[in-house]
């Protein structure tokens, strides 16, 4: 009589592990046609985008199109970013195992998880409660303990950790906010897309060498805007 629950045990393991492989498959094929294919070189970025489980940063409807070549809806008006956007933004910043990273714009927890793979830390805000405690929790429970999340208004950076190696910024604003800039270390890098909402925008990245700041637009792309608190423009 015991013998079939042993059975059945034994088949979900099989299932588990099929559906392990195939989403490994899966992203394993994303990063060779989507980002190599492209011109993504760096190896942390590229073994970072080959480990991190983007299947289970979307919402469950969705899993089966994790992969696919091009942004998602996660709810409450907000996105994940196209792979390989994610990838370009992530190479551009040069992350290395001894930075600091401040991301403004947590979303699903996506782009903090890559980040997270290839720098020592991460301090991401999110300003979207439901989405800051969903990514929070997922992040926690995926083993991602150098990734901070804090619910508020991205605007003013986090500076009581700051200065920070990296600024990553994935939702659009018309200027780059000073104190982001403020925050940014010598030698550090910021990304971030400059535009109107829902119009293509200007990817631009910032860089701090001897105190003066170096800026240079890198491509087009098209974000979310980046949201302020309520009564703050």
């Amino acid at each position: 009589m015991k013998i079939f629950p042993v059975i059945f045990l034994s088949i979900l393991f099989c299932i588990n592990a099929m559906q392990k492989d195939m989403f490994e498959s899966l992203r394993y094929d994303m990063v060779e046609t989507q980002l190599v294919s492209r011109g993504i070189k760096d190896a942390a970025t590229l073994e970072a985008m080959r480990k991190v489980p983007r299947h289970l940063f979307v919402p469950a409807a969705l899993i089966d199109y994790a992969y696919d070549d091009g942004p998602m809806q996660i709810g409450y008006g907000q996105t994940i970013s196209q792979p390989y956007i994610v990838a370009y933004m992530t190479e551009y910043v040069v992350p290395t195992k001894n930075k600091k990273a401040l991301e403004i714009g947590t979303g699903s927890g996506y782009q903090a998880a890559v980040l997270a793979e290839t720098v020592d830390s991460v301090y991401t805000i999110e300003i979207v409660p439901q989405l800051a405690a969903s990514s929070a929790e997922r992040l926690k429970r995926l083993g991602y303990n150098n990734v901070i999340v804090k619910e508020g208004d991205g605007y003013q950076g986090w500076p009581e950790h700051g200065p920070y190696d990296i600024i990553m910024v994935t939702a659009a604003a018309d200027e780059i906010p000073q104190p982001l800039v403020d925050q940014l270390a010598e030698g550090g890098r910021l990304i971030m897309p400059l535009g109107k909402p829902h119009e293509v925008q200007k990817l631009i990245l910032l860089r701090k060498k001897n105190g003066e700041i170096r800026r240079t637009m890198l491509t087009l792309v098209r974000f979310v805007p980046l949201t302020r608190s309520k009564g703050k423009r």
